[in-house]
This record gives C-alpha cells, structure tokens and sequence, in this order.
C-alpha cells in the first residue's frame, strides 16, 4: 500500500509537469513509462506503475487549464476553454476562471468513480447498438450548432474552412504533434493577437470564486458527464469533440457554467476510457493504452486504481489553486504586450521543436483562420470543424 501512496504522489508530480508546460503531455510521459519498463519492472510491479500513470493522467487534467487561461497554449482538451476563461482573465477573474473548471473536474471525478460499476454495464449494453451511428449524431450537432447562429452562412462557412484545413494538416506526412500548431494557432495566437491589437491591459487579479447558479452548474456538470462518457469509449471522438456535443445539450449556461463543462469532461473521460478498457478491451488514449501495456485488468486492479484517481484527483483540486495564485501574482505584475509577445514567441519555438518548419506554416496558417470568427461576430466553437469534419468523414465514408 506504502509503494502505490509513493508511486501516486509521484504521478502528481509527474501531472503537475505535463499540466503546466505546454508542448508536454501525458502521453509522452507514458510512451515513455513503457518503453523503460522492463527496467523498472525491477524495482517496482506493474500495477505500482499503472498507478502513477493513471494518477499522472487525471492531476494533469486539473491543472491544464492554468497554462491554457493565463498562458493562451492550449491543448486539444483545453481549447475552447481558452476563450471564456481568457475572458475573465482580463476582467481580473483569472483565479476564478481555473477554480470553475476545478470544480467542473472535481465533479466529474466524484460522477465517474461512483457510476463506474453501472457504466460497466451500459457500455457492454448500448455500445454495439449506437457505434455506426457517430458519424451522423455529430452531423446533426455540427447542424444544430450552425443554426442557431444569426449569420448561419458565415459561421458553416468557417466550420468548413476549418475542417478542410484540418483535413489537410493532420494528413501531412510526417509532421509530428499536428495539433499542438493546429489547436495554438486556431484558439491561442489568434486571440493573443487580437489582444494586442486592442491594447489589453490585465488587470490586478481577484482570489474570490464566482458565483454559478445551481442550475447551470447542474446542466454542466450533467452535459459534461454525458459527453465524456461518450467520448470515452467512442472511436474517433475526443475530448474537443465532446466539449462541442456537450455545449450543444446544456443549453445556454454562459462562460461560467461553460467552464466548468470543459473541467468536468476532460476529467471524465480520462476516468471512464478505464470502462472501456474493462468492458471492450479497447484503449482510447495514451495513458490508457500504457496501462493495458503493464497490467492484467481485473476487478482488484481497477479498484486499487480507482482509489489512486481518487485520492489525485482530490489533492491536485487544492494543488491547483495554489498554483493559480502564483500565476495570478505573476501576469498581473508583467506588461501585457511584452507578456503576450512572449507567449506568442514561445508557441513560435515550441512549434518548431515539437513540429519541425512545417509546423510553423501550419501555425501562421491557423492563427489567421483563427481571426475569422471573432472578426465576423460568430462563435469560435465553429473553429474546431478542424477535428469534427475529419471524424465525420471518417465515419461515414
């Protein structure tokens, strides 16, 4: 019991590194867990390192808000999120902005790790029924989500463009992280940019917590939880995906509740692609895939894990706010225009690192589609056609 207290202690350190650098995922730290494994399957057993993969996974998916809020780096988990929570960062709400999708994470956590036994069953039932349907439900979203916009030609428009351009980025062979350039330049630089253009100040920012109706947090939390079900044992749909099915059955719940959906999800559906591991034997994403790398599931196991998750999740959700106030006294103490030029120039350098020069093209090619919804007043949601067109194809063609 002392080694998986050890090894879950260390996963959040090893989360903390993941969340709060960009460019660094877990999935990398998994790759390579696995690759070393034989040589630390010496020193400790597998399911030691299942747990530091899984409590690395689920703190990283506390804290990748924070970067993505204050920093405009985010990942494909976090980039819608960008936009609301940037808002309220320069209302001086930077603190508050992390802390809703903290309690949206904390949420969804407890949601997951209670519901678990019964999604077992729901999984094995409704997954053979609805799988051929995917394709077509996200066209109706991606429907719905153009007609209720006032200037529906523009924003299908746009979610065209986008999931053309997504098309051709994430088939260039041979360019390594797509997404990191795709997603930075679509929801990061662009709206770093058009900040400056503005002349931005950030403001001293506030400790207090905002406010959210019960009823809005109860639709995001709810939304949330659906969606990252679904997106947990769906093949081809993620959490970006996800975030866009979710907003479109909430209902209107504001920046605020729209927060907290985008905690909870991603915490959701990195607990619950566990389920479809158990039921299906299928792996959804990298640190699952690691983990069906060390160890035999069973019931013991699972159990043992869910326990790890718990307690990670639940010292990552104090973790992070204390690491929010120290973002907060850092952003609120630097002039804005050299801030944002910085981070402007650290995307610039970890596009290349990550990408190579033809990462960059794709970065200076998504920053300016970035621009076009906000410049046409409609909704930045329509930007992530980028991945939804793909997967839509994928499904029905």
């Amino acid at each position: 019991m002392i080694e998986y207290l050890l090894l879950c202690a260390l996963g959040i350190l090893a989360g903390t590194v993941t969340g709060l650098i960009p460019g660094i995922h877990i999935n990398l730290l998994s790759v390579l867990i696995v690759s070393f494994s034989a040589y630390l399957l010496e020193f400790v057993d597998g399911l030691s390192l299942g747990v530091f993969v899984m409590s690395m996974s689920v703190t990283h998916t506390f804290l990748d808000s924070i970067p993505s809020i204050f920093l405009g780096c985010p990942d494909a988990d976090q980039a819608l999120g960008v936009l609301p929570g940037h808002k309220l960062l320069l209302r001086g709400f930077g603190f508050g902005a992390v802390h809703l999708t903290l309690i949206g994470s904390l949420f969804g956590l407890i949601f997951s790790i209670a519901l678990f036994p019964i999604l077992i069953n729901i999984v094995f039932i409704i997954y053979p029924l609805i799988k051929n349907l995917i394709g077509w439900m996200l066209v109706i979203v991606v429907t719905y989500m153009i007609f209720r916009e006032k200037n529906r030609l523009t924003a299908g428009l746009i979610f065209l463009y986008s999931g053309i351009l997504g098309l051709i980025i994430l088939n260039i062979p041979n360019l390594n992280n797509p997404l990191f350039p795709l997603l930075s330049g679509l929801f990061g630089v662009s709206s770093l940019i058009l900040s400056l253009n503005d002349k931005v100040k950030i403001p001293m920012q506030r400790f207090s917590k905002l406010k959210l109706k019960k009823s809005v947090l109860v639709r995001a939390v709810s939304a949330s939880g659906f969606a990252g079900f679904l997106t947990s044992f769906m093949p081809g749909l993620g959490p970006a995906q996800g975030a866009v099915v979710a907003q479109s059955i909430s209902g209107k719940i504001g920046d605020k509740g729209f927060l907290v959906l985008i905690g909870g999800l991603n915490t959701v559906n990195m607990i619950l692609s566990l389920v479809t591991f158990y039921v299906l034997d299928k792996a959804r994403n990298g640190s699952v895939i690691a983990l069906s790398k060390l160890i035999e599931i069973d019931v013991s196991s699972i159990i043992i894990i869910l326990i790890s998750i718990l307690f990670a999740g639940i010292i990552s959700f104090f973790w992070a706010q204390i690491l929010t106030r120290f973002f907060s006294h850092i952003v609120e103490n630097i002039n804005y225009v050299v801030l944002s030029s910085t981070i402007i120039f650290l995307i610039f350098l970890l596009t290349i690192f990550l990408s190579g020069w033809v990462g960059l093209v794709v970065l200076f090619t998504a920053s300016f589609a970035g621009l076009l919804a906000p410049l046409n007043n409609v909704s930045r949601s329509h930007a992530m056609g980028c991945l939804m067109l793909p997967v839509i194809i994928y499904f029905l063609l």
